[in-house]
C-alpha cells in the first residue's frame, strides 16, 4: 500500500529527529528459536536438520504466494510445506504431525539473549514493536507471549493485516502507518537479510542479528544494515551508541 498522509502526522519533536527511534523486530529466529521445532523433524525424518530445509521452503513459498497476489496464513503454509517435504522424502506425515507443528510454532522458546538485549533497548528509550509473518492467534497467546517477551513491546503487528508476507513493501509501510511515523523513523531488527533488505527498500534503517546460519549479503548494489552483530545484546550496544547517546 502507498504511504498515506497519516504517516506524516507525528509529534513535531520526533519529526525533528534525524535518527530512527522505533525498533521493529522480526520474531521467528530473531527473538524466538526455531530450533525448538527440531525434535519433530528428528522424529519424522530421522534428521533434525530437515528443519532448515522446511524453513527455507516456507520462506520461498511465502514469497511465491505474495508475488502471485495470493494469500494463506503462515502457519497453514508451514503445515503444507511439512506435508510436501514428507512426499519428497517418502515419509508419511499424518494429521497429528501437522497439528503438532502448528502447536510447536505457537510455543517456541526465546533465545537466551533476547530478554537481556530487549531490556537494554527498552531502558535506552527506544519505542519497540514486532512485525511477524505469523498470524494472530485469536484463541490464545501469540508466540511472543508464549516466549515471555511480549511485555517489551507496545504492539505486535502481523502481515495477516495486509495479506502479504515480508519482504513486501506493503508490510513495512503498514507498520509505519499504524504507528503514525514516517518509515525513516523505523529500524528493522531481524536475523534474516531478506527482511532487512525489504525494510530498507521501504525506507527503514536495519540491524542484522547474525545468528548461526545467517550472515550479511555484501553485494554493492544492495543496501547493507547499519548494524551487524552476532547476538541481540551486541546489536543493542551498537544501536544505543549510534542513536541514543
Amino acid at each position: 500500500m502507498p504511504v498515506t498522509t497519516e504517516i506524516k502526522k507525528m509529534n513535531r519533536h520526533e519529526d525533528s529527529l534525524d535518527k530512527p527511534f522505533v525498533l521493529v523486530f522480526d520474531v521467528n529466529e530473531t527473538l524466538i528459536d526455531i530450533e525448538s521445532l527440531a525434535p519433530l523433524f528428528q522424529k519424522l525424518f530421522g534428521d533434525g536438520k530437515v528443519l532448515r530445509d522446511w524453513f527455507n521452503q516456507l520462506i520461498l513459498y511465502s514469497n511465491t504466494v505474495t508475488l502471485s497476489g495470493l494469500y494463506t496464513n503462515f502457519f497453514s503454509l508451514g503445515q503444507g510445506v511439512l506435508e510436501m517435504l514428507g512426499k519428497i522424502h517418502g515419509v508419511p506425515v499424518k494429521p497429528p504431525d501437522v497439528e503438532e507443528l502448528r502447536i510447536s510454532m505457537l510455543t517456541m522458546k526465546p533465545h537466551p539473549d533476547s530478554a537481556p538485549g530487549l531490556a537494554m533497548l527498552k531502558n535506552a528509550g527506544f519505542r519497540m514493536v514486532t512485525c511477524t509473518n505469523s498470524p494472530p492467534n485469536p484463541s490464545g497467546n501469540s508466540p511472543l507471549e508464549h516466549a515471555g517477551l511480549a511485555h517489551f513491546f507496545e504492539h505486535q503487528f502481523s502481515v495477516d493485516h495486509v495479506r502479504a508476507f515480508k519482504p513486501s513493501r506493503d508490510v513495512y509501510h503498514m507498520v509505519a502507518q499504524q504507528l503514525a511515523v514516517p518509515p525513516a523513523a523505523c529500524c528493522m531488527v531481524a536475523a534474516h537479510v531478506w527482511d532487512t533488505i525489504g525494510a530498507q527498500g521501504a525506507g527503514f534503517a536495519a540491524a542484522l542479528v547474525a545468528r548461526p546460519g545467517n550472515a550479511p549479503l555484501t553485494i554493492k548494489d544492495l543496501p547493507q544494515p547499519q548494524v551487524v552483530a552476532p547476538d541481540l545484546p551486541a546489536v543493542a550496544t551498537k544501536l544505543i551508541k549510534m542513536w541514543r547517546s
